[in-house]
């Protein structure tokens, strides 16, 4: 009991030493709420700015006034291993470890119809490996440059614009038309030249028959 006591004591003492000192307990709180919020980032989710040009249109768009703010999924990548075609996804650069980001066109034992300056007209994704793209192919360096890229150097999978605010919304699938649209629009010619690049990466994969595997 007399341990006990002694405990309680020693805590009333050390908590009204540190209600009395606001900066003592903002360095506490710090040390409780950094590694939480370091893990979060890491393992979670985190937001960034998007810089470069080369997921024009998709991302930082000619006529917008502000470069993208965007949610990165981490927990979709280094937990659930959740690697879709179509998704776009920040990784590091197999040639000098930068942090890109870039658009699955095609995964493992896919065949791409590969764009100059690849050598090869055509590639099969190794297993471990995705096949990866920006949007805007003469403002990017892709995997028709540097080839297949290992899974492991995915990072993150960009999900949500989050600024600026008129074009908040989800990323991956392209835009579809609204019936309601007037055709001839903005909204329509954007939505409607999205689809068309989506239909022209997809006609350059033949998708591997997963029930050979």
């Amino acid at each position: 009991m007399k341990l006990l006591r002694g405990v309680r004591s020693a805590y009333a003492s050390c908590r009204a030493f540190v209600q009395k000192r606001p900066a003592v307990k903002f360095t506490l709180s710090a040390l409780v709420w950094l590694p939480l919020a370091s893990a979060v980032i890491e393992y979670g989710v985190s937001v960034k700015t998007v810089r470069g040009r080369s997921m024009q249109p998709t991302l930082n768009p000619d006529d917008s006034l502000w470069k993208d703010i965007v949610l990165f999924d981490t927990f979709a990548i280094k937990f659930r291993h959740d690697y879709k075609r179509g998704d776009i996804v920040a990784l590091k650069s197999p040639v000098d470890s930068k942090l890109i980001v870039k658009r699955i066109i095609a995964l493992e034992g896919d065949t791409v119809k590969t764009l100059p300056p690849y050598p090869d007209a055509e590639v099969c994704v190794p297993p471990g490996h995705a096949w990866v793209e920006g949007d805007e192919p003469f403002r990017t360096e892709d995997s028709n440059r540097f080839g297949p890229v290992p899974l492991g150097l995915i990072e993150s999978r960009l999900a949500y614009i989050l600024w600026p605010w008129d074009r908040i919304g989800p990323l991956g699938k392209p835009l579809i038309p609204r019936h309601d649209a007037v055709v001839g629009s903005p909204d329509w010619r954007r939505s409607k030249a999205e689809l068309e690049r989506e239909k022209r990466r997809q006609s350059r994969v033949t998708i591997a028959d997963s029930s050979s595997s």
